[in-house]
C-alpha cells in the first residue's frame, strides 16, 4: 500500500495530468459532436441469421502439452463443424500445404480453395507471416494466430460460394470485415469474390445474403466512448445505430490504411487493401445505457445499413448470456470452444498417441499425470 506521503504526491500527479489533458477530451467531444444528428432508430426485421466462429487460440491449452499443440476448429452458430485441424509451431516445417492440395495441386480444403481462387500456390504467397523459418530457428506459435485467421475467411468465402440458402439469410461475422493478414492486394480480391458471390445468389436463386462483421471492441470506440456518452451520441431509449465518418477512424487507427473506404479510391485516392466494411457503432438495447458495438457492414452493402442492422436487432435482443449480442455468434462461441468432456477427451489422446511413442518409456507419462504441475498455485490455497 501506498504511505500517506506517497499517496498524496500521486494523487496531486493524477489530477495535475487530468487537468493538463482535459483539452484532449474537449477536442474529442467536438468531433463526436455532428454524430448526434446521424442517429437512425433501428426498425426489427427478421430474416436467417448465421455465424462463423473459429475456436480462440487462448481457449484450448492442454494441461499437458510437450508439443504446443493447438486445434483449430471453425463451426456455425447451427453446430455444424466447417473445418477441423490440429497444428503445432513446427508444422510450417512439416508440408502444412499438403493439407489443403492433393498430389495433383486440386485444393481439398477451404484454405486451399480459397488459395486457388485468390491465385496463390504457397502459404508464404498467401501471407508473409507464414514464411517458413530457417531450420535451426525453434518453432515459433506467433503464426498459428495468423493461419487461424486465414482459415476463418476461408470458411466464410466457402459458405457464400457453395452453400444452398433456403431463404433470405444474413451472415456474422467474428469481428471487423478488414485484415492485414493477406499478402499485396489478395484481401481486397477477397472481398471482389464475396460480392460476386453475393450477386450470384440473387441472380440464381433470388436469396438474398448480408454480411456484417461484430467486434466487441474497437480502437474507434474506445477512442471516443466517453466523448460519445458525454454528447449525448446513441443516448437513446430505443435500438439505434450512428455512421462511423472515415476520419474518425483514422484518428483512432495506427495505420490510417486499416481506415482507407472504397470511396477514396474512387476519388482518386489510393486503393482500399485491407478493408472490407463501413463501420457503424450500434445499440441494440432501449435503454441508453445499453451497451454499444461496432458494427462493420460489408461495404458493397452499406446503403442498406437500416435494413441489415434490422435484422442483427432481431438477433441480437434474445442474445445470452451477453444481452444485446448477436445470439448467433454466441452460440457459434459456444460450439467452437473446447471445454470440458471434449477436451479431457484430447487430452487423453495426447496421452495415448505418447505412450504409443514412447514404447517402453511410457511409464514415465503416468508420473507427470500425478504431479502438480503449477506449485506455484499453492499459495491461493
Amino acid at each position: 500500500m501506498f504511505d500517506p506521503k506517497t499517496y498524496n504526491e500521486v494523487v496531486e500527479a493524477v489530477w495535475g495530468t487530468v487537468q493538463a489533458d482535459m483539452e484532449v477530451l474537449e477536442t474529442l467531444r467536438r468531433e463526436v459532436r455532428p454524430l448526434r444528428e446521424g442517429v437512425f432508430k433501428i426498425a426489427r426485421r427478421r430474416a436467417t441469421t448465421v455465424s462463423l466462429v473459429a475456436t480462440d487460440g487462448g481457449s484450448n491449452q492442454l494441461r499437458f502439452d510437450p508439443f504446443l499443440i493447438h486445434f483449430l476448429r471453425v463451426v456455425d452458430s447451427n453446430k455444424n463443424q466447417c473445418w477441423f485441424e490440429v497444428v503445432t509451431p513446427s508444422a510450417l516445417h512439416k508440408g502444412l500445404i499438403k493439407r489443403h492440395f492433393d498430389e495433383e495441386g486440386k485444393p481439398k480444403s477451404p484454405l486451399g480453395r480459397m488459395m486457388a481462387f485468390l491465385g496463390v500456390k504457397t502459404l508464404e504467397d498467401l501471407s508473409p507471416m507464414l514464411k517458413t523459418p530457417p531450420l535451426d530457428e525453434p518453432p515459433s506459435p506467433s503464426w498459428i494466430g495468423v493461419y487461424r485467421e486465414l482459415t476463418e475467411w476461408a470458411v466464410l468465402l466457402d459458405f457464400v460460394r457453395y452453400k444452398d440458402f433456403a431463404s433470405d439469410t444474413l451472415l456474422v461475422f467474428d469481428g471487423l470485415l478488414r485484415s492485414k493478414v493477406f499478402a499485396k492486394d489478395l484481401f481486397a480480391r477477397l472481398i471482389e469474390g464475396l460480392e460476386k458471390a453475393v450477386e450470384e445468389k440473387w441472380v440464381e436463386r433470388k436469396r438474398h445474403i448480408y454480411l456484417v462483421g461484430v467486434a466487441k471492441r474497437s480502437k474507434v470506440l474506445d477512442r471516443y466512448r466517453l466523448a460519445m456518452r458525454l454528447e449525448g451520441v446513441l443516448d437513446t431509449s430505443y435500438p439505434a445505430y450512428v455512421e462511423v465518418p472515415r476520419e474518425l477512424e483514422k484518428k483512432a487507427y495506427i495505420w490510417s490504411e486499416y481506415a482507407r473506404g472504397r470511396e477514396e479510391a474512387s476519388s482518386g485516392g489510393e486503393a482500399s487493401k485491407f478493408v472490407g466494411g463501413k463501420m457503424f457503432l450500434v445499440k441494440f438495447g432501449s435503454h441508453p445505457h445499453d451497451p454499444i458495438w461496432p458494427v462493420d457492414i460489408f461495404e458493397p452493402q452499406a446503403k442498406q445499413a437500416g435494413e441489415i442492422l434490422g435484422y442483427l436487432l432481431n438477433d441480437a435482443e434474445v442474445g445470452f448470456p451477453i444481452p444485446h449480442y448477436p445470439a448467433s455468434l454466441q452460440k457459434a462461441h459456444e460450439g467452437a470452444a473446447l471445454v470440458g468432456l471434449d477436451f479431457d477427451l484430447l487430452q487423453d489422446q495426447v496421452f495415448a498417441a505418447l505412450r504409443k511413442s514412447l514404447g517402453a518409456e511410457a511409464k514415465v507419462l503416468d508420473v507427470f499425470r500425478l504431479e502438480d504441475d503449477d506449485l506455484a498455485r499453492r499459495r491461493y490455497r
